[in-house]
């Protein structure tokens, strides 16, 4: 239990700008949509860098509870420059099934750095264990769903989108289950109940429907 309380006093701390009003239009990575369906859409998402939580957990949960407790060190000043850096949406889990101890799952926990910091992220302090991620422009698969992303949820949203994607012109364009299966995104509060927002995400080819990424 006490190696729980940094942790929630850290969201605790974190709440009231998580509820204000500049919160709810924090930054997002800029995308262009490609293709929607009234399930599904595919985004062009831009060249973009993310700072990196990996976590060999063997919960999705306990992994992104305790990826965003680094990554909020981080934020707060936990870097090189001591640079505190505004809190950006979503964060990101991304699931590597089979990939972790005992053939578990691996996660890594991201979080989109600021329009200001894209071009030269301040370093972590070693001891977080982060690390930037650059992501070239790509197409994301992203279909929406309620409530709180748990273990018992966030494998059968992954499935309903690829049953989706299979029943569409993005067929062919998805390898899932892959080496880098999906990421869930998560753009609410915790501690918000009513009109959670959250996504899973597949990397799609953009070629193979004739985008051209940029």
């Amino acid at each position: 239990m006490a190696s729980q309380r940094p942790v929630m006093l850290l969201l605790l701390l974190f709440i009231p700008s998580l509820l204000s009003p500049a919160a709810r239009a924090a930054e997002t990575p800029q995308y262009s949509m490609v293709h929607k369906e009234s399930d599904f859409e595919v985004r062009l998402y831009r060249d973009t860098v993310w700072m990196s939580a990996p976590s060999d957990e063997i919960s999705f949960h306990v992994a992104t509870k305790l990826g965003f407790h680094r990554l909020f060190q981080y934020l707060m000043g936990a870097n090189l420059n001591s640079s505190r850096i505004r809190m950006t949406n979503p964060i990101l889990t991304s699931i590597v099934p089979g990939a972790g101890p005992l053939h578990s799952s691996a996660y890594f926990v991201r979080l989109y750095l600021p329009a200001n910091f894209q071009a030269s992220p301040p370093v972590p302090l070693p001891e977080l264990n982060l690390r930037p991620d650059r992501w070239p422009s790509h197409c994301i698969a992203a279909r929406s769903f309620p409530g709180y992303a748990r273990d018992n949820n966030v494998v059968e949203e992954a499935k309903k989108l690829a049953m989706s994607l299979s029943r569409s012109p993005w067929a062919n364009s998805t390898n899932y289950p892959s080496e880098n299966a999906y990421s869930v995104a998560q753009y609410s509060s915790p501690f918000r109940i009513i009109g959670r927002v959250n996504e899973v995400w597949f990397d799609v080819d953009c070629k193979s429907a004739g985008v051209e990424t940029y």
